[in-house]
């Protein structure tokens, strides 16, 4: 049978004319009687619906194609009123049961006598159209992710915060659900080794779209450390430095991707069903890798979208570099300051101590502030403070050899002033270019006086436990050490038992819009907290003075026990 195959109908007509007018068109053209039933189709409308033409002629739509959504209500419309309509029709044809398409159709009355013997229609299909319409608006969503990327990724020098930025650009717009995992840093508290043939990575950063909340702490956490075996997909991308792309629909699959065979449960809770992992890679080799996963309803990964993820990933790894860089340095000069800088041990077991350190600049975790506790003969213990001028490895250097020198100088024989002129002799000669302020105070066995000098340095505050602070502003200060002038002197400080002596740096107390002694007369207000503890003291003061600090800030608190009576809590 011809696709200008025709049946008969209450008013002839010339079919032969019709099919000479559109044959040759690449519409779709179909005739309808008054009860909708195919009267002629073209070779196009054969063509698109998947069926001759023979197996039109007599049947309706729905009964030739019963997946399509014809839109019939909208052509008897057509039939009734006589106003042509433009109709959107959608569903499934016998070309391709399994995907659903879309043609736009117009659609006429037709008369003859005065008398309405049918419906024509012409019908174009416009899938192809959407489709690059949709690859058009996918092409402007990844063109966007990629100029906000320089943008909203690497704002700081922190690595999680770096990992963090990343996954929040492409959740939702890449993925459902997207991790970034690194390699553990190799100077850090140490982490347990991983069994042979594992990988271990930290997740440093994790983001799900919000309907996945609930099911998503089968994933895992954001912090912890996750073992990848052999053959897991993260295994065999950073061993390509390749995306692998995985369409997870089986369990095997799901599990050959994941961590271990316990995640199995959790997958398949959120419905995963297609995953990309990307290598996050610089020169100097792998930094870990970006994960993204699809789950639901949403689309399995194209390759633009494993192009636009690599992209991102490799942007991202200069940034996570840099932080990487500045992490390492970070810890190597915090443990540089820590081994300069070590908690004093109390001098006698009498003695009570407390300690703090804090950088004004977090970036630079070396400075030129410090503090020691010496013992002495017969109980008693020499206590100091200091702050060499600057900041930075320079500074650190310089605090390291001030603080060897006074180890070298701190004779049980000598008073405070003595050790002073002796110290700043020995800077004079060794070359320090760096000027340093000092404060030393000998405490008596039974912590009922002291013996104080400053080489510019600010004066200690006393805290009575019933009394309250006070600032021994009494006390002579010297030049600081390093400037050859001397001139150092002794003061003998009273208090009475159970006194908590304070040393500090100016960091604590110095500000640009307060004057030194305003800010100073400030520490009178110091009270012990409840239960005494130094530890809670220090947190106190740093709680209150910290903020705003502009220098290095360190303090020591210090208390000697008095036999019989309850001890505090010690450092």
């Amino acid at each position: 049978m011809q696709a200008d195959a025709y049946a008969g109908s209450p008013v002839p007509f010339d079919p032969r004319a019709l099919a000479a007018l559109v044959g040759g068109t690449m519409a779709g053209v179909g005739v309808l009687d008054t009860g909708l039933r195919y009267l002629y189709v073209n070779p196009a409308l054969e063509r698109i619906n998947g069926i001759p033409a023979a197996e039109h002629l007599g049947r309706t739509v729905s009964e030739v194609l019963p997946g399509l959504d014809a839109r019939e209500d909208m052509i008897r419309a057509v039939l009734a009123d006589g106003k042509p309509r433009e109709i959107t029709i959608s569903g499934f044809t016998a070309q391709d049961a399994t995907v659903r398409r879309y043609w736009h159709g117009a659609f006429h009355r037709l008369e003859s006598g005065g008398r309405v013997v049918g419906v024509a229609g012409i019908v174009l299909e416009v899938m192809a159209a959407d489709q690059e319409q949709r690859a058009l608006e996918q092409a402007r969503r990844h063109l966007t992710l990629l100029d906000t990327a320089a943008a909203r990724i690497g704002t700081t020098l922190d690595m999680d915060t770096t990992c963090a930025e990343l996954v929040d650009l492409v959740v939702p717009g890449l993925a459902d659900i997207a991790t970034v995992e690194v390699f553990p840093p190799d100077v850090a508290a140490p982490v347990r080794p991983a069994p042979p043939g594992v990988l271990r990575l930290r997740r440093a950063a994790l983001r799900a779209v919000p309907a996945l909340g609930d099911e998503l702490h089968g994933f895992g956490l954001t912090g912890e450390y996750i073992d990848y075996q052999e053959g897991a997909a993260v295994q065999r991308c950073l061993a390509s430095n390749q995306p692998v792309v995985e369409n997870l629909t089986s369990d095997e699959q799901l599990v050959r991707s994941a961590p271990g065979p316990e995640r199995l449960t959790a997958y398949r809770a959120l419905r995963m069903h297609s995953a990309v992992i990307v290598p996050v890679t610089v020169r100097s080799g792998p930094l870990g890798i970006l994960g993204l996963i699809r789950a639901g309803d949403s689309p399995v990964f194209t390759d633009e979208d494993v192009v636009i993820a690599r992209e991102l990933a490799g942007r991202a790894a200069v940034d996570l570099d840099h932080a990487r860089r500045y992490a390492h340095e970070h810890t190597i000069a915090l443990e540089l300051q820590r081994s300069l800088l070590s908690e004093p041990r109390p001098p006698h077991p009498h003695i009570e101590i407390a300690t703090r350190y804090l950088p004004a600049d977090r970036s630079v975790m070396v400075g030129g502030d410090w503090f020691d506790v010496i013992p002495l003969r017969d109980g008693r213990h020499l206590k100091a403070m200091g702050d060499v001028m600057g900041h930075g490895v320079e500074a650190a250097v310089a605090m390291s050899h001030y603080r060897s020198l006074l180890r070298m100088f701190a004779d049980d024989e000598l008073p405070p002033h003595r050790i002073l002129e002796q110290l700043d002799r020995m800077v004079e000669r060794s070359g320090l270019d760096r000027a340093a302020t000092c404060l030393l105070v000998v405490v008596d066995r039974y912590g009922g006086a002291c013996e104080v000098a400053s080489a510019g340095h600010l004066p200690p505050v006393l805290i009575d436990p019933r009394t309250g602070a006070r600032v021994c502003e009494e006390m002579t200060v010297g030049p600081p050490l390093g400037t050859g002038f001397g001139g150092y002197r002794t003061t003998l400080l009273e208090f009475d038992p159970g006194t908590v002596l304070f040393l500090y740096t100016d960091g604590l107390v110095e500000r640009r819009d307060e004057d030194i002694d305003v800010s100073v007369g400030r520490l009178k207000e110091l009270v012990l907290p409840a239960g005494g503890s130094l530890e809670n003291l220090l947190d106190d003061v740093l709680e209150r003075f910290g903020p705003g600090a502009e220098d290095d800030i360190a303090v020591l608190a210090s208390r000697t026990r008095t036999p019989g009576v309850g001890t505090h809590d010690a450092t």
